[in-house]
């Protein structure tokens, strides 16, 4: 298991920087909401179709594709002549700010998710075009320090570097290694190979928090800050990217243990911030369907996102539904 900067144990994948070792939420009713998942076009394992089937079938009503720096999967899913989707379909994507000078931060990060930007910002897509670039040179140097250590993923990396509008990251790399035989699993790859610190981490580079917020924004979204369990004993830092114009907060976030939530909710009344949930749901070891049996988003963590952005559901997809 991989250590954060004070010392105590973590998972990978950014899921808060301490661990969750208390009760778990018990879901109050099957989440009708998730307001944060991940397809092939970054770092999932569904196709974007396949992930909003598996949604809907278990009773997803309202679902965020937010993948990171791309919004591909969502421009495919609402192209023309595709299939009417059987849930309501909200424009996300995740940017990982670079956090230079904020000490005490796993990875170096603060994931910013952007909820209901427009797809047609001209500028945002810029933005983003700008982060899949640095990603993808990040990309090329870890397959390449790979193959100095002995552990070449060459081929299967050209092939995802040749996929159009995708956003590449470690865990396509990790999967790699996984297939090649070179680590059991995507978490061990990770741990021993390609987090910070590991022989083959390559460090980010690209928006800085405050850069993230200001896009999402001016594309006309809800700029909210990702799975940052430490948030309460942060709070100062929460409240400086509030003043900067973060307006949600994740709280309903399926890896956090029942007092993280109630302490996370607690923060995002006391700073006015939104707040929203999700799964976070990747697909390495579990389907969609495990996955929301642990899932608790309630219905107004939806209603609170749309009344942010000005808006109202296409279709009344929640709202009075958890009676």
């Amino acid at each position: 298991m991989a250590e954060d900067p004070s010392g105590g144990p973590v998972r990978f994948q950014n899921r808060g920087s301490r661990p969750m070792s208390g009760p778990p939420v018990v879901p109050r009713y099957p989440s009708r909401v998730d307001l944060h998942t991940h397809s092939r076009r970054s770092d999932g394992v569904l196709e974007p179709q396949a992930l909003v089937d598996a949604a809907a079938a278990v009773g997803v009503r309202v679902l965020a594709l937010a993948d990171h720096d791309t919004l591909a999967g969502v421009r495919e899913l609402r192209a023309p002549g595709q299939a009417e989707l059987l849930l309501e379909l909200v424009a996300g994507v995740e940017i990982n700010s670079v956090a230079s000078g904020i000490d005490r931060l796993w990875e170096g990060e603060l994931h910013i998710l952007g909820l209901g930007v427009d797809l047609d910002d001209e500028a945002f897509e810029a933005a983003l075009d700008r982060q899949r670039e640095s990603r993808s040179i990040r990309f090329g140097m870890i397959v390449a320090r790979l193959r100095e250590l002995g552990l070449p993923v060459d081929e299967g990396a050209a092939v995802m570097r040749n996929s159009p509008g995708s956003s590449l990251g470690r865990p396509q790399i990790a999967r790699l290694l996984v297939a090649a035989g070179h680590a059991s699993s995507v978490d061990a790859a990770m741990q021993t190979l390609l987090a910070r610190g590991k022989p083959a981490y390559v460090p980010r580079y690209g928006l800085g928090p405050r850069e993230a917020i200001d896009a999402i924004r001016a594309a006309g979204g809800l700029p909210v800050l990702a799975h940052f369990a430490d948030g309460p004993s942060r709070r100062a830092l929460v409240a400086e990217l509030a003043s900067q114009g973060l307006r949600g907060l994740e709280v309903h976030y399926r890896h956090f243990d029942a007092q993280t939530v109630a302490d996370m909710a607690a923060l995002a009344t006391d700073l006015r911030l939104v707040p929203t949930g999700g799964s976070d749901y990747h697909g390495d070891v579990e389907t969609y369907a495990e996955a929301h049996a642990s899932l608790f988003v309630p219905d107004e963590d939806a209603e609170a996102m749309y009344a942010a952005l000005g808006r109202q559901p296409v279709e009344p997809a929640v709202g009075g539904a958890s009676s």
